[in-house]
Formats: C-alpha cells, structure tokens, sequence
C-alpha cells in the first residue's frame, strides 16, 4: 500500500470533494467493482458482488414497473377524457334523430371506432321508420342481445363485452363486417316493462378491443347512455 496518489490531482480532488456523484454513477461503480474482483483473484468469491448485482437486477425491474404504471395512468387518463367528452356532446342533442346522428359522428370520433350500431330489440314487425334513422338504429327480435353477446351460448350475458369480431357478425355491421376486427357490446337496460337493447362499438384496429382490458369507463358509458335513451322512450 502507498500514499502516492495513482490518479491526476483535479481527478482526485473532484472526488474527494463529491464523492457522492461517484456513488451515483453506476458505469463507473461496475467498472470498480470490476476491478475489484480482479484483483481478488478467481479462488475468492465475493458476496457482496453478488449482492449487488442482484440488487441492481431488482433496481432494473423495478425501473421498469415504475415506467409501465406511469404509461398505464396515462392511457387511463386519457380514456376517461374520451368517455367525458363522448358523453358531453350526447347531451347536446335537443332531439332523437340529433342523437342517433351524433352517435356515429362527433361520439363515434371521439371514441375512435369505426361503427356504431344501436339495437332495439321489438315484439313488433319492422317499422319504416327505422329505415329513416340511417344505419345506426337496428330493430332485432326479442333476444337478439342476449344471444348476440353470448353467441349463443348458454350463459349470462355480461354489460360489457370486448372481442374480436368472426365473419358472422355481419348482422351487426352489413357490408362493413369485412374491415371490423374488435368490437365492444354494450348491454343496455331501459327499465322496467321495456325490452333491453344493445349498443356495439366496432374498430378496424384487431386490439382496440380485447377481453383483457378494463370495463370500467364503458360500464360508466352504457349508463349514462341508458339513461338518456330513457329519456327518448319517453318523449
């Protein structure tokens, strides 16, 4: 051991002065603890090392959480702006053709889907009028909601459903049923003594909509839709 200083003095006055910002540089603290370990020879095996690569290895995946959990809030943030916004302008409409007009322009673009497909399920014959509502309303037999989110299985159906589409849902989309890859079924309750219905989102994005993702915001969606569809069937 000498005294002799081995490195240039302004190096070694820097360090001495913060050593601090040594400690924080992590390049340089694996090249001493490189050189440290090569110094002890192969025979000797050196815990803290060890210790230390496992901590910077948690310190790592840790980094990366933290950057997935902020990337999530965001997404989140920004979805529940979309819902806001989409819910606003439904409102705005003064009257019933308005409405279905405004669901597959302003709110459909704010929510960034492709179609949108309101199902009005009816004991009754097809009404002409339904033809003058343009491709949005949809009257469908008692069921069709039920049986159509569940496709056809024996099960409950849930308020919200996120999927991929399959070639036969083109009862739902007619000659757009070729570009919709995901889509969202919102089960609608108009209250007692009304049959039920169905709002369906459709995006050409495959992973727009997917079983995996939260329901949450469109659960808060199909509500407040519920509620001003109620509104209408009252007028």
């Amino acid at each position: 051991m000498t005294n002799t200083p081995m490195m240039e003095n302004h190096v070694r006055d820097q360090i001495i002065a913060d050593p601090e910002s040594l400690l924080e540089d992590q390049d340089i603290m694996r090249a001493l603890v490189a050189a440290n370990e090569q110094s002890m020879g192969s025979n000797i095996v050196d815990l803290r090392g060890i210790a230390m690569e496992r901590l910077e290895a948690r310190l790592d995946r840790l980094e990366d959480t933290h950057r997935s959990v902020i990337a999530a809030a965001y997404e989140n943030l920004a979805g529940t702006n979309q819902v806001h916004r989409a819910v606003l302008r439904m409102m705005d409409a003064t009257q019933f053709e308005n409405f279905l007009s405004d669901l597959t322009g302003d709110v459909a673009d704010t929510l960034r889907v492709d179609v949108m497909r309101l199902v009005l399920e009816s004991e009754a014959a097809d009404d002409p009028a339904v033809g003058q509502m343009g491709e949005v309303l949809m009257v469908a037999p008692v069921g069709f909601a039920d049986d159509y989110i569940t496709r056809g299985r024996n099960m409950a159906s849930r308020q919200v459903t996120l999927r991929q589409t399959r070639p036969e849902d083109g009862a739902i989309y007619g000659e757009k049923s070729d570009f919709i890859r995901s889509e969202a079924c919102l089960k609608l309750d108009f209250g007692a003594g009304r049959l039920p219905g169905m709002l369906v989102m459709g995006s050409e994005d495959p992973h727009q909509f997917t079983p995996q993702q939260g329901t949450d915001l469109l659960t808060f969606f199909a509500g407040v839709f519920e509620r001003a569809m109620r509104r209408w069937l009252t007028a």
